[in-house]
Parts: structure tokens; C-alpha cells; sequence
């Protein structure tokens, strides 16, 4: 019975289709897969399945959600003693529109302090003594280790993506905006992205689609042909022979890839990245600053208090740095079907109190640029590793698409 905890979402609606399984079938794979793992895993910071599902295009699969993000029937504790037991009335925007397509949530994820560094008690579900990553801690693990089929994810600077890769699942964050923030406990109105992580790259499209109404394409249809790709950010030898690897995978499968080094504008919205992130961060945490300082993480006080003793033009500074970048992005690129490049530095590293770096993903969250990150094997200590793939903005359809002949490349 467990091992249809490992249907993916799309095998999973064709047996529905077919007959050959049940919501209830599935509803109790999980739960025995959970009753199993969830011990060690600890993705969980509220179990509630849904009794039944709904009509709609997802109907029979099931959601573990974030809690940056609120439901009406768990509560959303945003990962800190502050929020301790509150109960919204309101279900997010990603939530409802998950649930109107027929999803149903399985329960809330664990999640860093407001979507920030400070670690959860989530574990990678390959090796308990490694970091699943971070902010999307439980998401990910979840996916990963058959909890549910869809992860819902935040991402500020690289918690879909990491995460994803730390854990060997999919991650997908969408252009920006793609899924509305209502509902969620945002922490920077400049970087704050919604997106899905899932165990296929056909599985995130599915989600997108049926959420949002638009055509994220079939990604594992073949591509029209091999992609031009640019090869970006590799700066450390390990992250630098990993990553050459999969482009000669590509290679060998017709693909051209190009290194490329992006202009100066670039790294100048990089470092422009923690300094927007932190101040807005500063500002979004303002309630917690004025009555509970001392319910924050050390790190997290710290950091907000710095921001806040910042000149406001810092910030005006970094916004301008951004929409510079975001305005050079698409020429920098031309002629490249996508950017190829690095989903996290390595393996999850060891131990749980960091999330790892997300070195490889703040720039395209700055950016609003589709991104996906796709398993591409494993490394030295037996952990997943990921490869990114960036389209311009809008073309999430597109990246889909080049992450999948990705993968397929590199895993056959």
C-alpha cells in the first residue's frame, strides 16, 4: 500500500482515470507513509488530511502548505513562538485556488522563522543527520519522502530551490507573481515569490496550470529540439566539475552550451540582495519588533535591527539595482534558450542548524525569473544533487520545457 506514496501526481490521476485507484486509497498510502517516516523526518508542524476531495483537475492529489501561509481549518505559526496557536479565518490565495481545483491539503510544513535562516526540526528525508534546506523545509522533505504530492513553497532568496535540491525532488519558482500572495505572511514585497515543488517536472506544470488558469505546457513531451545554453556561476571546483558534467550530458544530447559571464549590473543587484531582503524584512516585522523582540531568534533581532538603523536610501538604492537588472536580463542572454546553472552549492550539508546557501538562486528571485531546479544524480556522500535552469520573465512554460530535456539528459 505505501509504495503508492510514490505515484507522482500524474501517475496518480491516471489510475484515478482509469479506476484502478481511490481517494481513499491514497489518502491512507500517506498517512501509513507519514505514520512511518514523519517520526524522523519531522516535516509536520500540523496534520490535518482532508476527508474528501473536491472536483477539479487535481482531484485525488494532495498538498503539504508552508506555514507562511494561512489556512482556515490549521493553524499558521509562521514558524515562531509569537503565533503560537493562531487560527486565520481565511485560507491564503494559493490555498484556495489549490483546494477549487480538487487538491487536498494533507497538513501545514514546517518552515524557517518567517521564511529566514532560523532552522525548523525538518530533517532531509535521505540521511536525518543533513539539512533538507531552507525556508521550504518541510515542502520539500515532504515531497521528497512521499507525504504528499504537491509542496507549496516560498522563496526570498533560494528556499524553493535549494531545498528541492537538497532533497532530489522538483522545484519550480515562477516568473514572479505567478501565484498571488494573499494570505501569506510576506517578509520582502520586492522578493517574495510563491511557487510548487512536486517528484516530476510534468507534475509542477500540472499544479501551475490548474492553479493559475494558465498554459505551463507539458514538459515532458519532447522539446522541439536541443536548447542553447548558457553556462553561468560555477565558483567553486566541486560546483564547477558538477555542473561541467551536465553540460557535457547536454552535449552529448545536441545541446550547445556557451559559458557566459553576466555584465557588472548583475552582481551589483546581488549585492544590492540581502540589504533590500533584510530592510524589508525589517519593515514587514514590524508588529513582532514593537510588542515580542525577545520571542526572535537572535540572528533574526539582530539582522532586523541593523536594517532598521540603515538610510532609507539604501533601499531605494537597492529596489534601482534590481529593476536595472531585471531590464538587462533578457538582452544579456540573447540568443540562449535558457540559462544553466547551479540549484545549490553541493550536497545538503551536515547538520540542522544552517539551511545551506543560496548563493546560485538570489539573483534570479531579484530577477522575477522563472527557475527550476531538477535532480541531476547524486554526490560523494549519496545526496541529491540539482541543476537550475532560468528563462527570461513570463517564459515559464519554456523553462519547464529546457529543465525537463535537462534532466532527461543527464539521468536518461
Amino acid at each position: 500500500m505505501t509504495q503508492i506514496a510514490d505515484l507522482t501526481a500524474t501517475q496518480t490521476l491516471a489510475r484515478i482515470a482509469a479506476g484502478t485507484l481511490s481517494f481513499a486509497d491514497m489518502r491512507e498510502a500517506l498517512a501509513q507513509r507519514i505514520a512511518e517516516r514523519e517520526p524522523v523526518v519531522r516535516a509536520f508542524v500540523d496534520i490535518h488530511p482532508a476527508p474528501s476531495a473536491g472536483p477539479g483537475p487535481l482531484a485525488g492529489t494532495f498538498f503539504g502548505v508552508k506555514d507562511v501561509l494561512d489556512t482556515a481549518d490549521q493553524p499558521s505559526q509562521y514558524g515562531n513562538p509569537i503565533w503560537d496557536g493562531w487560527q486565520p479565518r481565511a485560507d491564503a490565495a494559493c490555498v484556495a485556488l489549490a483546494k477549487t481545483t480538487g487538491g487536498a491539503v494533507m497538513g501545514k510544513t514546517v518552515t524557517t522563522e518567517f521564511a529566514t535562516r532560523h532552522p525548523g526540526p525538518t530533517t532531509n528525508p535521505h540521511n536525518p543527520a543533513h539539512t533538507p534546506g531552507g525556508s521550504s523545509s518541510g515542502s520539500a522533505a515532504g515531497v521528497a519522502a512521499g507525504f504528499f504530492h504537491f509542496g507549496i513553497g516560498t522563496q526570498t532568496g533560494g528556499s524553493i530551490l535549494r531545498p528541492a535540491a537538497y532533497c532530489g525532488v522538483v522545484g519550480f519558482k515562477p516568473s514572479f507573481g505567478a501565484l498571488h500572495r494573499g494570505g501569506m505572511k510576506v517578509m520582502s514585497e520586492s522578493l517574495d515569490t510563491i511557487g510548487v515543488m512536486a517528484r516530476s517536472v510534468a507534475d509542477c506544470a500540472l499544479a501551475m496550470s490548474a492553479m493559475t488558469g494558465g498554459d505551463y505546457g507539458q514538459p515532458d513531451t519532447a522539446a522541439p529540439r536541443p536548447p542553447r545554453l548558457a553556462l553561468v556561476d560555477a565558483n567553486t571546483p566541486q560546483t564547477r566539475a558538477v555542473l561541467e558534467s551536465v553540460a557535457e550530458a547536454c552535449r552529448a544530447k545536441g545541446a550547445e552550451v556557451v559559458v557566459l559571464t553576466l555584465p557588472s549590473v548583475f552582481a551589483a543587484a546581488m549585492a544590492a540582495h540581502p540589504w533590500v531582503m533584510n530592510m524589508e524584512s525589517a519593515q514587514a516585522l514590524a508588529f513582532e519588533l514593537a510588542t515580542a523582540p525577545e520571542k526572535l531568534s537572535p540572528g533574526l533581532l539582530e539582522r532586523m535591527l541593523e536594517a532598521r538603523a540603515a538610510p532609507t536610501q539604501r533601499l531605494i538604492d537597492g529596489r534601482a539595482a534590481f529593476h536595472a537588472a531585471q531590464d538587462a536580463f533578457a538582452g544579456a542572454i540573447e540568443g540562449f534558450d535558457a540559462v544553466l546553472t547551479p540549484a545549490a552549492p553541493d550536497e545538503a550539508p551536515l547538520g540542522l542548524e544552517n539551511t545551506g546557501d543560496p548563493v546560485f538562486n538570489s539573483l534570479w528571485t531579484l530577477l522575477h525569473t522563472p527557475a527550476v531546479s531538477v535532480p541531476i544524480g547524486h554526490g560523494a556522500q549519496g545526496l541529491p544533487l540539482g541543476a537550475q535552469i532560468v528563462t527570461p520573465l513570463g517564459q515559464d512554460a519554456a523553462c519547464l520545457m529546457w529543465g525537463e530535456w535537462v534532466r532527461q539528459a543527464v539521468m536518461g
